[in-house]
């Protein structure tokens, strides 16, 4: 299958312009995502995560190799990518459809089509009733969902997670894991997910890579054949999956020693 996302021998060097000292966060990594796969990312902390998410989104590119989006190389920001962080981000001087409706306005739809969007979008996330309302009025999770609209109203290819769950109490966090994870399997998009918490790489992700402490590079990458993907809670029940965990923890833990 060709991949959506293709990651080719990258290295990223941050170098301190008034030093000159320089840090390199990732080195020789290579990985790809297929389309509508879900690849979960784990990794100390400190491991260049983020950095892969802020290169595949085009914010800066790497000092060597190349990141491919459907076999085209990145240069810069793309349409097609949606990114959604620990923080909802919301506008709080915008109504939850005005934000919704936020990413929309780069394109050439009218307002009228705008509004149309987004609120398909929140009565997608069961958030239709609140679209008149304001951030503070809402619960983290319901802006965790309101957050998730805005990225998919632009109908993105491609969604970069960066631990969007883990400031969630522990029951709003699985009921969201839940919602996230049959939403994007209805719409088909292909997702990698940054995470430290290694049964969440699990019960969410089609595969999971591995990655060692700084410079991060790839030390362990499997598939996770478990049912249940779209239902995160009911797949943290197979017996397989403490199995799961267990090599994750594994392959961190050799490499914490090795460190």
């Amino acid at each position: 299958m060709t991949s959506r996302l293709d990651l080719q021998n990258i290295t990223k060097v941050f170098t301190d312009r008034k030093t000159g000292n320089s840090v390199t966060a990732v080195t020789d990594m290579s990985f790809s995502v297929a389309p509508g796969e879900l690849v979960a990312v784990v990794g100390p902390s400190g491991c260049g995560k983020s950095t892969i998410l802020n290169m595949v989104s085009g914010l800066y590119g790497p000092t060597e190799g190349q990141v491919l989006i459907d076999g085209e190389k990145v240069t810069g920001t793309r349409p097609e990518v949606g990114f959604m962080l620990q923080k909802d981000l919301l506008l709080p001087w915008r109504s939850i459809v005005e934000n919704v409706e936020f990413g929309l306005e780069e394109r050439p739809f009218s307002k009228a089509e705008r509004r149309k969007r987004a609120l398909a979008e929140l009565k997608r996330m069961q958030l239709a009733d609140f679209a008149d309302n304001y951030p503070h009025q809402l619960s983290g999770g319901m802006r965790q969902r309101a957050a998730l609209a805005r990225t998919l109203a632009i109908e993105p290819e491609l969604v970069l997670l960066d631990e969007p769950f883990s400031a969630l109490d522990a029951q709003t966090k699985l009921v969201l894991q839940r919602h996230f994870a049959r939403t994007i399997a209805e719409a088909g998009v292909t997702c990698v997910l940054i995470t430290h918490d290694l049964n969440e790489a699990v019960i969410m992700s089609d595969r999971v890579v591995v990655l060692s402490g700084r410079p991060g590079r790839v030390v362990d990458e499997f598939a996770i054949d478990l049912p249940h993907r779209t239902d995160p809670l009911q797949r943290s029940l197979e017996p397989q999956c403490g199995i799961y965990v267990k090599r994750l923890f594994d392959a961190l833990h050799l490499e914490n020693e090795e460190a």
